[in-house]
């Protein structure tokens, strides 16, 4: 009776550290289900079995880019000039000659139309 505890112990303590391991396993098998969903792998995939569908959304964002680019630096341009005129109006020796000259050749290009 004393062998069969003692194996009846030994497979109980067996099954304990397979389960103990089965749950080891089972929580780094969602730890990657989950960063992969993070990452949205699956996402990336479908998207590149769909080439038009890719190069779609690369197109939609280039001119996005480019006229969000444009718009900024018109404003960048437009406060830039702006501000050259008002120090140009405080009359600044030298400084003034040089932001003066710089805003009239920016007004005289603005004025031409070469189209």
């Amino acid at each position: 009776m004393n062998g069969e505890g003692a194996a009846i112990a030994t497979d109980k303590s067996k099954i304990g550290n397979q389960t103990e391991r089965l749950s080891r396993v089972e929580k780094l098998i969602r730890t990657v289900s989950e960063q992969m969903e993070r990452t949205r792998i699956a996402d990336y995939a479908l998207l590149l079995n769909k080439p038009w569908r890719l190069l779609w959304l690369n197109l939609i964002s280039g001119v996005s880019r480019g006229i969000g680019i444009a718009l900024g630096f018109t404003f960048f341009a437009a406060t830039i000039i702006y501000v050259l005129q008002v120090l140009g109006a405080l009359n600044l020796p030298i400084i003034g000659d040089y932001i003066a000259d710089i805003v009239r050749i920016v007004q005289r290009q603005l004025e031409l139309t070469t189209y």
